[in-house]
Parts: structure tokens; C-alpha cells; sequence
């Protein structure tokens, strides 16, 4: 029985790693933000704008909470799943935690470039977005270096370079599972 919840910002890659991951290790894969959209029948954007944030986070505790129970899967998380609640812990002592480290400057070049809504950075500019980002990396660094395993990325363009995640984080887990 295997776990793997990977953790990161927002545009950091969990979902393209992910299910990259899950087919190199044969596992399921679950996306969280995916989970909950058809649970409820809304998407992330709708269930932020109608039970705001406090409100989003409580319906994601209870869906991590979910599938934290289910067996041989990957799952990509919200970036801010592992901050809130007892999230972080339910995710380590379920399973494996992988956090994707990226520099704010990249994520702000992902998410412009993404066709994804993300409520909580839709209207910025570029010039906006990396001081936010930095400013709320600094605030969840703390969740997310709890993870068991940091797969630090500085870009993520080509498929090549998700191979390489790929392989990096399938290394790093059988080593620390020997």
C-alpha cells in the first residue's frame, strides 16, 4: 500500500508530475482540486466565490481527509492544502509527502502562461504576482519543508524536464523506503 501526496504553490507542476508519476510506479492518481470539482459539482473558482476561503478550506480538509484512506495512489494537493488544519499531518502520517520546490519568478511565468482560473490570483499582473507569490511562499514554506522529500525545480518546459522530476522523485522514494 502506497501514498504519495505531492505538495507545492500553485503552478508548481503536482498535476503533470503527478500523473507522470503515478503511471512510472503503477498507482492510481487523484487530483484534489479534481476530487472536489466533481464531488461537488462546482469548480475550485465557484466554491471560493460562495463559501469563501475559510469556507473552500473546510470542504478540501474533509476531501483530503477522503482520500487519505484510499490505497496506491499519487495525489496532487492544492497549493494550500498542507497550511491549513491538520492537513500536513494527515498527509505524512498517511503516506509519503514530496514537496515541489520553484522560484516565485517561474511560477509567476507558469501561472500567466496557465488557462486555469485560480481565485486567489486572478486580476494580477506580472508585477504583482512574483511580490505576492513571494510573499505567500514565505508564509507556507513552513508547511511545506515538512515534507519527507524537497524536489527542488527551476523549470519544468519540456517533457524532458517532467521525465527528469519524475525519475528524481522515483529514485528518492525507493531509496528512502529500503
Amino acid at each position: 500500500m502506497e501514498r504519495i501526496f505531492l505538495i507545492g504553490y500553485m503552478g508548481a507542476g503536482k498535476t503533470t508530475i503527478g500523473k507522470k508519476l503515478s503511471k512510472a510506479l503503477a498507482l492510481d492518481f487523484i487530483d484534489l482540486d479534481k476530487y472536489i470539482q466533481h464531488t461537488y459539482q462546482k469548480s475550485i473558482y465557484q466554491l471560493f466565490e460562495e463559501k469563501g476561503e475559510e469556507g473552500f478550506r473546510k470542504i478540501e480538509q474533509k476531501a483530503l481527509h477522503e482520500v487519505a484512506d484510499f490505497e496506491n495512489v499519487v495525489i496532487s494537493c492544492g497549493g494550500g492544502t498542507p497550511c491549513y488544519f491538520d492537513n500536513m499531518e494527515v498527509m505524512k502520517k498517511a503516506g509519503t509527502t514530496v514537496y515541489i520546490q520553484v522560484d516565485p519568478e517561474e511560477l509567476a511565468n507558469r501561472l500567466l502562461a496557465s488557462k486555469t482560473i485560480r481565485p486567489l490570483i486572478a486580476g494580477k499582473s506580472r508585477e504583482e504576482l512574483i511580490p505576492f507569490i513571494d510573499n505567500q511562499l514565505r508564509e507556507r514554506e513552513r508547511y511545506y519543508n515538512k515534507a519527507d522529500l524537497v524536489i527542488k525545480r527551476d523549470k519544468l518546459i519540456t517533457k524532458e524536464d517532467v521525465y527528469i522530476t519524475v525519475n528524481q522523485i522515483a529514485e528518492q522514494l525507493k531509496t528512502r523506503n529500503k
